[in-house]
């Protein structure tokens, strides 16, 4: 035992028990079928020439239905004689290479052979002007700027790092995506509080100068699952996403009970979420451009997820991880994000203990004015998953207030193998 175990050894892990949040569930049950619907009601098939090269987007993220949608995407372009491909538009996540970009496209599932076209990498690009107040240099993708066309795709959601008529969606993946590091780098060198605003003019820009012809929007439910497939003209984006921002919005989900001492989150990563959690459910941001309403004292992260490939952005909003999580980090796919982004907090070093049961104890242990017999924890497998969560046994009065909360389960002791590894929810 090393001497940190021994410092928090008399710290007692409490029981759990196993909880449902339910929350309002619109989705589509089929979402290839979803998309060539919307494809072909929207409008946009004669904006495809014969012959004509198109590039598609795909994002870093873990969406919904993303290679059916694309898939879908592709059939309506080829089935209009058009040649497409699809292009990284990440900024510069995957250590700011192509290599990195596409090997996140492949462990998206996001391929040549599952899409039916190619897929084409670089972080070249050109600048295609200036807008017209600020003169901002607006930077597009090279293989997408000698395409004919270009479709963006992208889920709607609300931002972990901003708010605005416009977050995350079909505009920051024009201006972030398409713009690759140097796009990402001006933006966030404008400031956070800014970047809604900047979103648009330098999107609407793209959107009157570039080859842009329409935007596929997805909108998800408090399940993560695709709730909606939109698709969008290229000259009403700047008007119809706020509208799906709305509407993702009154389908985000949160923990319902607001105050606690721990949350145990077993898995970060950026496919997750850009900070690695979604910020607007732990109540915590790395910068402080937006209100904070802090809902635990201490977060203990476990792991970082193998579809993050090392990148351990949102660390510092950690305060205690395992050895194993600090064995993961590949500082360098880490560090470029945040030399673009310019917020250094994201990646600052949580304390590292020997392993997960050590990790727990220590975070109960930084809480302070609680009672250390009875500490209130949640524990949850990330913050994409948050309708299965375990609460302490001394959270059950408090959760039996809320009437999405249903209790599931009986107490029981958390598990743990001798090397001091948490017997994971997945394996319950």
């Amino acid at each position: 035992m090393s001497r940190l175990a021994e410092l928090v050894s008399g710290i007692k892990i409490p029981r759990m028990i196993e909880a449902r949040q339910v929350f309002k569930r619109p989705r589509i049950e089929d979402g290839g079928e979803e998309t060539r619907k919307a494809l072909e009601q929207s409008g946009v098939g004669g904006r495809i020439c014969q012959g004509e090269s198109v590039a598609i987007t795909a994002g870093s993220r873990g969406i919904d239905n993303i290679v059916p949608v694309i898939r879908e995407t592709v059939r309506f372009v080829k089935d209009r004689g058009g040649a497409p491909f699809i292009i990284p538009a990440m900024g510069s996540h995957g250590g700011a290479t192509a290599e990195g970009q596409k090997e996140i496209l492949d462990s998206l599932g996001i391929t040549e052979e599952a899409c039916g076209c190619p897929v084409k990498a670089t972080m070249e690009t050109v600048c295609i002007g200036y807008t017209e107040e600020e003169h901002l240099p607006v930077y597009v993708d090279d293989y997408a700027f000698h395409a004919d066309k270009t479709i963006l795709i992208n889920r709607v959601k609300p931002h972990p790092s901003f708010n605005g008529e416009i977050e995350s969606g079909i505009l920051k993946m024009a201006v972030i995506g398409l713009g690759k590091q140097k796009g990402a780098a001006l933006c966030h060198s404008l400031g956070m509080v800014h970047m809604s605003e900047n979103i648009k003019k330098i999107g609407s820009y793209i959107l009157n100068h570039g080859n842009v012809i329409f935007g596929i929007g997805l909108v998800e439910n408090a399940y993560d699952e695709t709730a909606g497939v939109h698709v969008i003209k290229a000259e009403n984006i700047l008007e119809e996403e706020p509208v799906l921002l709305k509407e993702a919005y009154s389908n985000f989900p949160k923990i319902a009970i607001p105050k606690y001492d721990v949350l145990l989150v077993e898995e970060t990563g950026k496919n997750i979420s850009g900070a690695g959690m979604d910020t607007m459910i732990i109540s915590r941001y790395t910068h402080d451009g937006i209100e904070k309403d802090p809902h635990q004292q201490i977060i203990c992260g476990l792991r970082l997820t193998e579809e993050t490939h090392g990148n351990a952005c949102g660390m510092g909003l950690l305060d205690v991880i395992p050895e194993k999580y600090k064995e993961q980090i590949d500082f360098m796919n880490t560090y470029p994000n945040l030399i673009t982004s310019r917020i250094y907090n994201s990646a600052k070093m949580p304390m590292v203990v020997d392993n997960d049961k050590v990790a727990i104890q220590t975070s109960i242990h930084g809480c302070m004015g609680i009672d250390y017999n009875k500490p209130k924890m949640i524990w949850i497998k990330n913050t994409l998953d948050i309708g299965r969560i375990f609460i302490s046994e001394f959270l059950l009065e408090e959760a039996l207030k809320y009437p999405e909360i249903q209790i599931v389960g009986q107490p029981f002791e958390m598990e743990f193998r001798e090397n001091g590894d948490l017997v994971r929810i997945d394996e319950r």
